[in-house]
């Protein structure tokens, strides 16, 4: 806990440090920075950690500093405007994982940073919302790059007094855990809080001494491999995270449901309203016309499918217990497709909600063709396209693009982040002020880079080729490009290798060079996705392309942002049509760094011919590798790289500013938040609205 020494008059940091609302506030940001920088940074920008660490005496002048004070009293007057609880029944938004900020570790990927960015915007809103998910004792993957190259795993023991959250107390004032009875005897769950400006996120664990070792594991990892480890996870997250609200008086008007994994959260309240009196039918229709389910998978193999056996031992004791017919819950969960294959759960959250949407307008076509098949009535499963965005105040890098922004666009570009109108102001930004800002964040990207390889090096468990692997060769005056993505098949991560001789010819150009920077972690069960990683770190370290590959171990929301806005060039080749949406590319967009992708999942609405460059749109039959290689190598040599290398007498490559700010103008409006959440506040309209529907 902070410092009981805390001086009265900014006794406020306490408050200010247990709620994320610091994270995405720029002058927030840097009132930690000015209280102390350095334990700012060994605290890995956590102010709960750096009220630990600073010393009394720092906090005494810092107290008795004009300007520090100045800057504090315009924070908190900020602060708290912008926490005021908003009015209203909430929506519940469960997820299994929220990627709000490094101090809190409870996410993987892409799924947790859009769950993350959406309580960020509800808050901004005033959209009344609460979030409800898991805390992991071990979080996710701590990765590792062996000299070899094959990821390894690091367990590392995470200080959970450092995150930013908060015991919930139940009426008695006692630490509030919730039982789960769908397991044998009932498990017990813990029940804290963390704030996200003004959406409250509760977050459960089982990790309770009331529970066997074997209950206290089911949070501990996210994601584990084991499926009834996933079940029992999931069983938590849905059936205890509705208990978990009941128990706090919480009556949300509408639950969403974030992917498949939470579902269980509708079993629950189909459950509870059976056991007030309502018919089985009518309860379901009633759960239908209040859930609202966004999927994110474009493969069946992307969905939590589990046997039927599993579903017997932990459901549907407990459900016809409540009065739900056995063969009316399993029916909701299959798949027309794979009826033998067990419950889905993709297929369960379809018919259990009043509308279902897809992340991008090519996921929705998609999805419709994959789950065509599931009806509710006679009538099929509608998925409506709302795509992903991003939140601009997070991932815009707020040292000097927020602050450019600042002065040539003004509050408004905050205040009305989805308006073009804002954006096209980005044309008056003078193109050499606009690439000095770029370059800076160029270097800066770089010198993160070296540091964390020296810090593995000072380490002494990596030998010198991991260190050259690693980014040390890299240069600040050659086109960069940045490929960040979970190292998987679908993505392609080694696209850009198939051709080894041309790649070769274009990073060692002796006039025009280009580098690539590669981030990303493998699920610990995906050994094709080590084996792309492993084969990333070789060619890194092969002499032919002279230093100019690199492979960052240990990719997080730290990296990301160094990354999305210090690279030249944002690399994104899935195979289509598997990408689901994707948001990396736009973080990168919005902060001036032009994308090279596939036409998939986003980038079909973001492309328009001027703001980056587009490939392999075609339908191709067969194995399409080595068209889209040959397309994205002729896109670089013949656009990319004579663009950012024609320089004038300025030494600025006007052209390729040109398109920069065309990603900037394009992209921040449509692509927002806040574009996002009033498509989804128009949805949960709708729903609330129309009754019960498919």
């Amino acid at each position: 806990m902070p410092p009981p020494s805390l001086p009265p008059r900014i006794a406020g940091l306490v408050d200010l440090a247990f709620n994320l609302w610091w994270s995405w506030d720029r002058e927030a940001r840097e009132l930690w920075r000015a209280l102390d920088l350095q334990a700012y940074r060994e605290s890995g920008h956590n102010p709960v950690r750096i009220l630990k660490l600073v010393a009394a005496d720092t906090l005494e002048k810092a107290a008795a500093d004009p300007g520090f004070l100045r800057l504090y009293n315009r924070v908190m007057e900020r602060f708290r405007a912008e926490t005021e609880p908003a009015a209203g029944a909430p929506v519940a938004y469960f997820s299994p994982e929220f990627g709000v900020h490094v101090s809190l570790p409870v996410y993987a990927g892409g799924l947790g940073i859009l769950a993350g960015d959406t309580l960020k915007e509800a808050s901004d809103l005033g959209l009344p919302m609460v979030g409800v998910g898991l805390i992991y004792s071990q979080g996710y993957v701590r990765q590792r790059i062996r000299d070899d190259g094959w990821q390894e795993e690091v367990p590392e023991a995470l200080d959970a007094s450092s995150y930013p959250v908060r015991p919930v107390r139940d009426r008695e004032g006692h630490p509030l855990v919730v039982v789960v009875p769908v397991f044998n005897p009932p498990l017990r769950a813990a029940v804290v809080e963390a704030q996200v400006g003004r959406v409250p996120l509760y977050l459960l664990t089982t990790d309770v001494e009331e529970n066997p070792p074997w209950d206290r594991q089911i949070s501990q990892r996210l994601y584990t491999g084991d499926l009834e480890g996933r079940l029992r996870q999931e069983l938590v997250l849905g059936v205890g995270g509705v208990r978990a609200l009941r128990e706090l008086g919480i009556a949300p008007r509408l639950v969403h449901l974030n992917e498949g994994h939470p579902a269980f959260a509708a079993a629950e309240r189909w459950a509870e309203l059976v056991r007030e009196g309502w018919g089985w039918e009518k309860a379901l229709a009633e759960v239908r016309r209040t859930t609202v389910f966004t999927t994110h998978t474009p493969l069946h193999a992307g969905t939590d499918i589990f046997p039927f056996p599993l579903i017997e031992k932990y459901m549907l004791p407990y459900l016809e217990g409540a009065g739900i017919p056995r063969e009316a819950f399993l029916a909701l969960g299959a798949d027309p497709a794979h009826p033998e294959a067990g419950f889905n759960m993709t297929a369960f959250a379809m018919r259990v909600s009043g509308a279902t949407n897809a992340v991008s307008a090519r996921h929705a076509e998609v999805a419709r063709g994959i789950w065509s098949g599931v009806r509710v009535g006679d009538r099929p499963v509608a998925v409506r396209g709302i795509t992903n965005g991003v939140h601009l105040r997070t991932w815009t890098e707020p040292l000097r693009v927020q602050k450019l922004f600042d002065r040539y666009l003004g509050p408004a570009w905050r205040e009305r982040p989805d308006d073009p109108a804002v954006w096209a102001r980005v044309d008056g930004i003078p193109d050499e002020e606009l690439w000095q800002v770029h370059l800076e964040r160029k270097a800066a990207l770089l010198s993160e880079i070296d540091s964390r390889a020296r810090r593995r090096w000072e380490a002494g468990d990596a030998g010198a080729a991991r260190i050259v692997a690693a980014g040390t060769l890299l240069d600040p005056r050659v086109l960069t490009l940045g490929f960040a993505r979970r190292f998987t098949a679908y993505k392609r991560p080694t696209l850009i290798l198939y051709d080894r001789e041309r790649l070769r010819r274009i990073l060692t150009h002796p006039l025009r060079p280009v580098q690539i920077v590669f981030a990303g972690k493998a699920h610990p069960a995906d050994h094709e996705g080590k084996r792309l990683i492993q084969e990333v770190h070789r060619a890194a370290l092969d002499p032919q392309f002279g230093g100019r590959i690199a492979f960052v171990e240990e990719y997080d929301q730290h990296l990301a942002k160094y990354l999305v806005a210090g690279v030249d060039v944002w690399l994104n080749t899935p195979l289509p049509p598997l990408e689901a949406s994707g948001t990396s590319g736009m973080k990168a967009a919005v902060n001036g760094v032009p994308v090279l992708s596939v036409l998939d999942g986003w980038w079909p609405e973001g492309f328009t011919g001027g703001n980056g460059w587009a490939f392999g749109g075609e339908e191709l039959p067969g194995d399409r590798t080595a068209a889209d290689a040959d397309a994205m190598y002729r896109i670089l040599e013949e656009e990319i790289v004579p663009l950012y290398y024609d320089r004038g007498p300025d030494e600025v490559p006007h052209g390729f500013v040109r398109v920069m700010k065309e990603a900037i103008k394009t992209v921040a409006p449509r692509f927002s938040t806040r574009r996002m959440m009033k498509e989804y506040a128009e949805l949960y309209r709708s729903v609330l609205g129309a009754g019960s529907g498919g």
